[in-house]
């Protein structure tokens, strides 16, 4: 019986694996064909003035995406917190494999310190390459060392603590994509990002992920 959950495992984070993959080819070749049209000579901000029309589509594409993240990883568990743990992992292997991809088809990002469009919802989330790279790594560490402790037969736990810190951690992360109100809103150069913010958010993540895995050892 051990063999086959071990088994098992396995092959759904292939199968997790492989989703995440493809379904970032799927993405980042959307995006190819958007910076055709609407940034011929090579995308930088600020950002150009793109129908509303257009604009509307990629908001539904996008919460469409995050419906398929919710799926597969509610197929992939019946435990909540495990589910969870199988979104993180997809969302940020879709994340990181999108910028490959990306630089495989268009050739940017030249560096992880370039400028990008994170996601549009409720308004335009912009910052470099590398704020979301990072986050994405957090995400599959974490997400992956929660799947491995319902391997192990213990229940993710967070606590209170948890919950406060990560709310915290979330609005600061957040707030350094969507601050710069001028860039998203305005179509202006954007301000200098605020890389404090990104870190002290991450690291407040680390503490209160910290604080809910030591807890499932306790009885």
């Amino acid at each position: 019986m051990h063999y086959n959950k071990d088994h098992n495992m396995f092959y759904r984070f292939i199968y997790v694996i492989l989703f995440a993959v493809a379904m970032a080819y799927v993405e980042a070749v959307v995006v190819v064909y958007l910076r055709r049209l609407y940034y011929p000579d090579g995308f930088n901000l600020p950002l150009k003035n793109i129908p509303d029309f257009i604009i509307r589509i990629e908001l539904f594409r996008e919460l469409a995406t995050i419906i398929m993240l919710a799926t597969v990883s509610n197929l992939a568990s019946k435990k909540f917190w495990e589910r969870f743990g199988y979104f993180i992992i997809i969302f940020g292997i879709w994340d990181i494999f999108y910028y490959i991809f990306l630089a495989i088809t268009l050739g940017w990002p030249n560096s992880l310190f370039d400028w990008d469009v994170l996601f549009l919802v409720p308004y335009p989330w912009i910052g470099p390459v590398i704020a979301p790279v990072l986050v994405s790594l957090l995400m599959i560490i974490t997400g992956s060392s929660i799947t491995r402790l319902y391997k192990k037969g213990y229940s993710f736990k967070p606590t209170s603590s948890t919950w406060i810190l990560s709310i915290i951690a979330t609005g600061m992360i957040l707030y350094s994509f969507m601050y710069d109100t001028n860039a998203t809103l305005r179509l202006q150069p954007p301000r200098p990002y605020l890389y404090w913010l990104l870190i002290s958010g991450s690291t407040l993540y680390i503490i209160a992920y910290l604080l809910s895995y030591f807890k499932a050892f306790q009885k």
